[in-house]
C-alpha cells in the first residue's frame, strides 16, 4: 500500500487507489458488513462501503484532518462527511466561512464544491463504533502522507477534528516535510494552534460529532472562530 500510495501522480489517481484498499481486514469487513445490512432508513439506497477519498480541490491552502468516514454517512454515499449529522455542521460552518457553496450534503452528486479547502481523514474506513486503532490508523497513514504532499506547494493550515486527528498529523511533519515533530507533543484542545517553521500551522478544533454538537460542547459560533482563524492564517480572503 505505501508503494500504491507513492505511486499517485495525482489526487484524482491517488482518490482512485484509496478506494480500492483492502488492507485492514477488520475495518473491510465492518464497512461491507454495514453496506449489506444497511440502516433501515436507507434500505433503499445502494452503499458505497468502500474506503472514502478526500474532497477538495488541489490548490487548497486550508485542509480539515477528521477521524474517518461514518458508517451510514460517507460509507453510504461515497464521499467525506456526506450525508450524516456531523457533515450538516461542517458544511453550513464551511458555507458561512465562504468555503464551500451551499451549507448541505446529501450526496455525492448534490453539486457541492469547495474553495481553497480540502478535506480528508485519517483513516478512511468507517471503524466500528468510529473508534480505529492505532495500528490501522498508521496502516492508512501512507494515503494522508501522499495527499499532504499533492496538495504541499499551497497548504497553509491544518485544522484538526479532535485529538485522533491532532495526533494523526505530526507523522506527517517528518514524512511529508522532513521535520522532526516537537518534543512533548502540543496537547490538543479547540482553538489550540501550533506553527512551525516552513510547515502548515495546525489548528485544534472539537469534533463536528453529534456528541459534541447536541451537548453544545461545540457550537455554530466555535466553529465559526475556528475558520476565521484558519482563512486568516492561510491568507484566504
Amino acid at each position: 500500500m505505501v508503494a500504491r500510495a507513492a505511486r499517485a501522480a495525482d489526487l484524482a489517481d491517488l482518490d482512485g487507489a484509496v478506494s480500492d484498499c483492502f488492507a485492514c481486514p477488520r475495518l473491510v469487513a465492518w464497512r461491507e458488513e454495514v453496506a449489506r445490512v444497511k440502516r433501515a432508513a436507507f434500505r433503499d439506497q445502494d452503499y458505497w462501503g468502500r474506503p472514502v477519498p478526500g474532497l477538495g480541490p488541489p490548490d487548497a491552502r486550508i485542509a480539515i484532518l477528521g477521524l474517518a468516514p461514518a458508517a451510514h454517512g460517507g460509507n453510504r454515499t461515497g464521499r467525506i462527511f456526506t450525508g450524516d449529522r456531523s457533515g450538516d455542521v461542517l458544511f453550513a460552518a464551511l458555507h458561512r466561512a465562504g468555503l464551500a457553496n451551499q451549507p448541505t450534503s446529501v450526496s455525492a452528486d448534490d453539486g457541492l464544491t469547495l474553495r481553497d479547502t480540502r478535506i480528508f481523514a485519517a483513516v478512511r474506513c468507517a471503524p466500528p463504533d468510529n473508534k480505529p486503532t492505532p495500528a490501522e490508523r498508521d496502516t492508512c497513514a501512507p494515503w494522508l502522507h501522499r495527499e499532504v504532499e499533492l496538495i504541499r506547494p499551497t497548504l497553509r493550515v491544518v485544522v484538526a477534528l479532535g485529538a485522533f486527528a491532532w495526533a494523526a498529523w505530526w507523522p506527517v511533519l517528518r514524512q511529508v516535510y522532513g521535520q522532526r515533530p516537537p518534543t512533548p507533543r502540543p496537547v490538543f484542545g479547540h482553538g489550540a494552534h501550533w506553527s512551525g517553521e516552513s510547515v502548515p500551522a495546525l489548528l485544534g478544533c472539537y469534533h463536528v460529532s453529534q456528541q459534541n454538537t447536541f451537548t453544545g460542547r461545540l457550537t455554530p459560533a466555535m466553529l465559526d472562530d475556528v475558520f476565521t482563524r484558519a482563512k486568516e492564517l492561510a491568507g484566504v480572503d
